[in-house]
């Protein structure tokens, strides 16, 4: 199973900007559009392989047990796709910002977010330091609840 927070499966060339190349340039969003789509594309072929498992295997078990581990596969196995669609999600709208000429930049206080960051998360949309205080924050609300 793909780690589904990161494109770790996809081999790309890490981005190495120009001597004073401007954050963001034409060669960066082209970069990341390319990143972007290409795990997309992988993301869509695990979903038809999920789908392809499922219909192959999904025969009448006589044995309660295995039926019941076929089950339990087959939730594990949707809820893991279910994941992935709502990422495919976050993907498009990465993909949309780079057209807006909104990628690359934190939504909450508007700096840089990094490349290396974006290479890491390109569906990233806070820079480390509002991501940080947002977790900390969601930790003490879920802490006190």
């Amino acid at each position: 199973m793909s780690n589904m927070n990161s494109p770790k499966d996809l081999s790309f060339t890490p981005y190495a900007p120009e001597a004073g190349e401007e954050y963001m340039s034409d060669a960066q969003l082209e970069h990341f559009a390319t990143l972007l789509k290409e795990w997309k594309q992988q993301l869509q072929g695990d979903a038809d392989r999920t789908k392809s498992y499922i219909q192959d295997e999904s025969t009448a078990m006589p044995d309660i047990n295995d039926r019941a581990t076929q089950e339990e596969e087959f939730a594990l196995a949707l809820r893991t796709r279910d994941r992935e669609r709502k990422l495919i999600r976050k993907i498009d709208k990465s993909l949309a910002e780079i057209e807006s000429g909104d990628y690359g930049f934190c939504e909450t206080c508007g700096v840089e977010i990094g490349l290396r960051r974006l290479e890491a998360r390109p569906t990233a949309t806070q820079c480390i330091d509002c991501k940080t205080l947002s977790e900390m924050k969601e930790r003490q609300t879920w802490g006190h609840a």
